[in-house]
């Protein structure tokens, strides 16, 4: 038993198909675009939190060092600070994946940053070891993270434009993804919605011409037939029955007439062909291929009213 192949895109449905595909895309792109917008504006934000958070660092990692010069040292404390201030440098240049911080791109922000290595390099490397403490000058120290800070602050300032300049970028490509959306959704309507809606009023219309066929003229026909049968079988001239047979085939004709209206109407309904239509063309297609078929072929539309 063979099963019948499913058709996708059957000719007669591609503009419902367009239609639905076409709103299924502009959904996923708006969404699509709408979650890369949340996600860069989220990665700009951590962005810009670190970079604050780094300036509190270095002024943490001056007042630990103070502390440790004249009160009590919290040498773990210290080591943190100072472990934390230089990791971050590196995630809010090169990015990370924990984080969900993206590499840096901006070759203004990377020459700030440039600017800031040598600070953070000269308090890494002296303040690393607790040893050092007492022999550091506290002058160089906070000059140091004087810089460090003053940079960061220019640092987190262009972060912050950046970030500025990327929602205005995306409400742009939004606010153009939203007009291209309402000039597809207005070729929609004008190209596939009014003719698809033209076509079911057609066909619509062409089923009440159907039924009015049917039910009155197909009908009434059907009861002359009737009553002259009923006629017929009482009336005993014979001239008179000749008569009432001419009768009957003038109602015949008429539903002839009725019939190929029909069909006429049904073949402008639907343009494609009825299940028996294909059944005899290959029918026709098997008995040509063995050299079989007549000249004379089966018509197609054989289910039209013969006399």
């Amino acid at each position: 038993m063979k099963i019948k192949k499913l058709k996708f895109f059957k000719k007669g449905f591609r503009a419902y198909y367009l239609l639905v595909i076409s709103i299924v895309v502009l959904t996923i792109v708006i969404q699509s675009m709408t979650q890369y917008s949340l996600n860069k504006q989220r990665a700009t934000a951590m962005s810009v939190n670190l970079a604050g958070k780094q300036r509190m660092f270095s002024q943490q990692l001056l007042n630990e060092l103070y502390s440790c010069r004249y009160h009590n040292c919290d040498y773990a404390e210290m080591k943190l600070i100072l472990t934390k201030l230089y990791q971050m440098n590196g995630f809010l240049q090169h990015g990370n994946n924990n984080l969900k911080i993206e590499v840096l791109d901006s070759p203004e922000i990377l020459r700030e940053f440039e600017r800031l290595e040598p600070h953070l390099e000269w308090l890494y490397a002296e303040l690393k070891d607790f040893k050092n403490f007492k022999n550091l000058s506290f002058t160089d120290v906070k000059y140091r993270v004087d810089r460090f800070a003053t940079i960061m602050d220019v640092i987190v300032g262009q972060f912050q434009n950046k970030a500025d300049k990327d929602i205005k970028t995306m409400m742009i490509i939004e606010l153009e993804l939203a007009i291209f959306s309402i000039v597809i959704i207005f070729f929609e309507i004008f190209f596939i919605v009014n003719p698809i809606i033209g076509r079911i009023l057609n066909q619509k219309k062409k089923l009440t011409e159907i039924a009015w066929h049917q039910s009155h003229v197909f009908s009434s026909h059907m009861k002359n037939i009737e009553d002259l049968q009923y006629v017929l079988k009482v009336e005993k001239d014979p001239e008179r029955q000749k008569e009432i047979y001419g009768f009957i085939t003038e109602e015949l004709d008429h539903l002839k007439n009725v019939s190929s209206n029909m069909e006429r109407s049904l073949e402008e309904t639907t343009e494609e062909p009825r299940p028996h239509h294909a059944v005899i063309k290959k029918v026709e297609n098997l008995l040509g291929k063995y050299n079989l078929l007549s000249n004379h072929k089966v018509p197609i539309d054989d289910d039209k009213v013969h006399s």
